[in-house]
């Protein structure tokens, strides 16, 4: 795969090949349904060696459904995948990668907590000789593939630095990493500039000079007509036509789509406006944008272009109030205006359909009348309490308007396609009735009869005296809908083209920088003359073949010293620092050997629970019964020891060890296949066991002189002047470091915490994965009940008591995200002795223990904080670029 970069060459392609090309895979007859609900119908198509096949249809003409029986998501109930002229039974996505079938899903399966290289190699990891995860050479690996796509980024890096086209440059890496015979593109340019796409086209060239079959679906007809040699056409589940593209018109095309004619995907535009609604003088966004200016009519449709990062969105979301401008002024109407959040833009009469439709415009698990209902849910109350029939008055004009195809008005919006997604979202904003409405990127991701809905909506809505902004990729969209367009490059206006004036040509010329020196030079779906505009894009920018120059060593250095600076533990290792310098000279104890000894030993004791309750946080779990478990697991084991004198230790450890691991697996039945949130079923737990331990133990108390003394030694003894639970403990911090970082089960455990739909999508057995998490958790909790039987000898139903809270603590201030999918060992190590530094600390200059829950409770919300911050840099880092 390495040598792509250098083999890629841009090919038009009109299907008129007169080679027959060898079958590789496709489906035979295959029916699936769902629920009652027919999917796809004896649907049959090949996939052939050196050819792109382009799947068309609607939003739910069972295009992804296809998509998901070749990538082994979903299994035919009648007929077969086949592969090389066999019969393929692909029981999940693994076995789809085993095959050689690589698939770019539309909403990328990624992760963002883990890095590139980890991200690209997740389901095909690359090992060394000891069996090992081979991480530099994943990087190696990785770092090649990237450059042969165009992505010129440290590989080693997390995925969350990324932006969204950059992201789906990973996807596309990540699928030529697997050296397919066959790969699925479902919508892979949804999020990607125009340079991008050209890049991602010459990728599809050097995979058909390699003989590899590929499936494209997409919505974008002038890149399907570019790209494709074949056309299959899905209609309501059926397969309709399968021709070469020189044999399918794009009007014939788009009538096999939707069943009948469609007369026009673009509406007549009214030319009438009325006053100016929007004003926008020097409006200024440092870093990201400068001195925007431009007016908006009632009626009036302005477009804005651009490419990817050239501004649009950022002046959408300073306009809406999501973020602020740094100078320049507003006037909606006459009267001039600053918007401190979305809801001051939406009480002046602003709205905001936002490019990105699952992340910031809707609730995935809500149902539409919820998600419909939310900007004005004020109006559907009466003392506080929603009306339904309130509600539903509001919202159901609008989707009976769009047209919106659903089941239920309870129905989950995560169920509807992203056609009727897009329309949920319209009628939100819609039942705000605002004086202007921003769209960005309004059809991105939909159908062709959709994206008629869509425009024919966006032009009624013009009509009717509404000011419209519209943000788009799509420069055909831009042109039939606009009545002027703005081109931003850089963060600047770079022209302004009224509708009589206005073409394809003039908007990438001034989105580019590139003079109209040729005047031959024509876009649109010729493939030659795009790329002519992609190459000298590319060489004004940066090289799209060409790898980076190589970091000077000052450049190495400060990186080195930037990734110092900014990790948690050094800022960790200055708190630990703050307090044991001033309470040392308060009282010289703090640093004398026998209170460092103590700390060590309580310490060791919380870093065994700590890595417990980590493995349970990274996916996106929580285990709030660890301290119950430790307590039942000590007195289980003394108890046994009491009554048992002679029973060697090792067995006592054994006993409480078992305990833990049955309560994790309680814990982790009921998380995963009863599939109750783990908050709830853990506060039961800790309950639960609590009462178990006390039921045990009648009340009693067992003492010192009770076990043998050998149970006291296991603690007590030191080995080179350390004691042996330290040991012990950095043990077991050491191998699970080891196996979180070079095992693929650990790195499979962030994964499913970072995205655990994507983890799904690709294969891991999240399930599984969790469960064994759980279990390993009770396991660890059990086996540090026993050391602290053994460290503390006095031991009763109360042991651990409210202990879970310094658990938790420890491990979120050692960075473990309470989202999932984030943490180090190494973290965790430095969380646990900063807060057993402060208690320490507390301790010696006579606070009042009581004071320690408090001071523990504000140490999470700090981190927590402190990890909603560094997120939304990291967010807000990646939208810069």
């Amino acid at each position: 795969m390495s040598g792509f970069a250098s083999n890629f060459t841009s090919q038009p392609n009109d299907g008129t090949d007169a080679e027959v090309h060898e079958i590789i895979a496709g489906l035979r007859s295959v029916t699936k349904s769902f629920g009652g609900t027919l999917a796809v119908d004896d649907v049959s198509f090949d996939l052939r060696a050196g050819e792109v096949l382009a799947l068309l249809g609607e939003n739910g003409a069972g295009k992804s459904t296809c998509v998901k029986l070749l990538a082994g998501v979903y299994q035919p109930d009648q007929g077969h995948v086949f592969l090389e002229g066999r019969p393929l039974d692909l029981r999940s996505p693994v076995a789809a990668h085993h095959h050689g079938i690589a698939v770019m899903h539309q909403h990328p399966g990624l992760f963002d907590d883990l890095s590139i290289a980890e991200n690209m190699f997740i389901t095909h990891v690359r090992r060394d000789n000891w069996g090992l995860l081979d991480h530099s050479g994943m990087s190696r690996e990785a770092r090649n593939l990237l450059e042969a796509v165009g992505l010129l980024v440290d590989p080693d890096q997390p995925l969350s630095r990324l932006r969204t086209s950059e992201r789906q440059l990973v996807e596309i890496a990540k699928a030529l990493a697997v050296d397919a015979r066959v790969l699925i593109m479902d919508e892979p340019t949804a999020a990607l500039s125009r340079r991008e796409v050209d890049r991602l086209f010459k990728v599809v060239d050097g995979l058909r000079e390699r003989q590899v079959a590929m499936m494209f679906v997409s919505h974008r007809m002038e890149e399907i007509y570019r790209i494709a040699d074949r056309v299959a056409v899905l209609r309501d589940g059926k397969l309709v036509a399968v021709t070469p593209v020189s044999e399918m018109p794009h009007d014939r095309a788009v009538q096999l789509m939707v069943g009948r004619p469609l007369s026009d995907i673009y509406p007549a535009l009214h030319a009438k406006f009325g006053d100016m609604v929007l004003r926008v003088q020097g409006l200024t966004r440092s870093g990201v944008f400068e001195n925007i200016s431009f007016t908006l009519k009632r009626g009036e449709i302005l477009g804005f272009a651009g490419l990817v990062g050239s501004g649009r969105t950022e002046i959408a979301r300073v306009l809406f109030g999501v973020d602020h401008a740094t100078s320049g002024s507003i006037h909606i109407g006459e009267q001039q205006t600053s918007f401190r959040s979305p809801a001051d833009a939406m009480n002046a009469g602003l709205a905001y359909v936002s490019e990105d439709r699952i992340g910031q415009s809707l609730i995935m698990d809500f149902g539409i009348l919820t998600n419909g209902s939310l900007p004005i849910i004020h109006q559907a109350t009466e003392f506080g309490i929603i009306r339904s029939r309130r509600e539903l008055g509001l919202v159901k004009p609008d989707l009976e308007r769009l047209r919106l195809r659903f089941r239920s008005f309870e129905q989950p919006v995560n169920t509807l396609s992203g056609g009727n997604q897009q329309k949920v979202v319209l009628s939100k904003w819609l039942a705000t009735t605002p004086r202007v409405i921003i769209f960005d990127e309004p059809t991105q991701g939909i159908d062709v009869q959709t994206k008629a809905e869509v425009h024919a909506v966006i032009a009624d809505l013009a009509r009717q005296g509404i000011g419209i902004i519209l943000i788009s990729s799509e420069l055909p969209e831009l042109v039939s809908m606009c009545h002027r367009v703005l081109v931003l490059r850089e963060g600047l206006i770079s022209a302004e083209f009224e509708r009589n004036e206005v073409s394809q040509e003039k908007i990438m010329y001034a989105a580019t920088g590139i003079a109209a020196g040729q005047h031959g030079l024509r876009f649109g779906s010729e493939s030659a003359a795009e790329s002519s505009v992609s190459g000298r894009v590319c060489q004004q920018v940066a090289s799209c073949d060409e790898p980076a120059a190589a970091p000077s060593r000052q450049s190495i250095a400060r990186v080195f010293l930037h990734h110092v600076f900014t990790r948690r533990e050094l800022g960790l290792l200055v708190a630990i620092a703050a307090v044991m310098i001033p309470v040392s000279a308060m009282n010289p104890r703090m640093v004398s050997s026998s209170n460092l000894v103590a700390l060590s030993m309580d310490g060791a004791l919380l870093f065994i629970v700590a890595v417990a309750q980590m493995l349970v946080l990274i996916t996106r779990n929580i285990d709030l019964s660890v301290a119950s478990v430790i307590g039942l697991a000590a007195y289980v084991s003394a108890d046994a020891l009491r009554d048992y004198p002679g029973l060697n230790i090792a067995l006592a450890l054994a006993l409480a060890s078992a305990v833990g691991l049955v309560c994790g697996l309680v814990n982790g039945l009921v998380v995963t296949f009863g599939r109750v949130p783990a908050i709830v079923v853990t506060l039961g737990t800790l309950a639960l066991y609590r009462g178990l331990d006390s039921l045990i133990a009648h009340g009693k108390q067992i003492s010192a002189d009770q076990v043998p003394a050998a149970w006291l030694d296991l603690t007590s003894r030191s080995f080179f002047g350390l004691p042996g639970v330290a040991i012990l403990a950095a043990g077991v911090l050491l191998v699970f470091a080891f196996a979180l970082r070079y095992l693929s089960v650990g790195r499979e455990l962030f994964a499913i915490g970072s995205n655990p739909d994507g983890a799904r999508l690709i294969g891991i057995k999240v399930q599984t994965r969790v469960l064994g998490a759980f279990a390993c958790a009770g396991l660890l909790a059990g086996f540090d009940g026993a050391l602290w039987a053994s460290r503390y000898a006095t031991i009763d139903a109360r042991v651990a008591s409210g202990f879970e809270l310094t658990v938790i603590a420890a491990v979120v201030v050692g960075g473990v995200a309470i989202r999932g999918g984030s943490g180090t060992i190494v973290g965790v190590a430095f969380g646990c002795l900063t807060l057993l530094v402060i208690r320490n600390g507390l301790t010696l200059v006579r606070v009042d223990p009581l004071w320690l829950q408090a001071v523990y409770g504000l140490v999470i919300l700090i981190a927590i904080t402190i990890d909603a911050l560094v997120g939304a840099r990291r967010r807000l880092v990646g939208r810069k670029r």
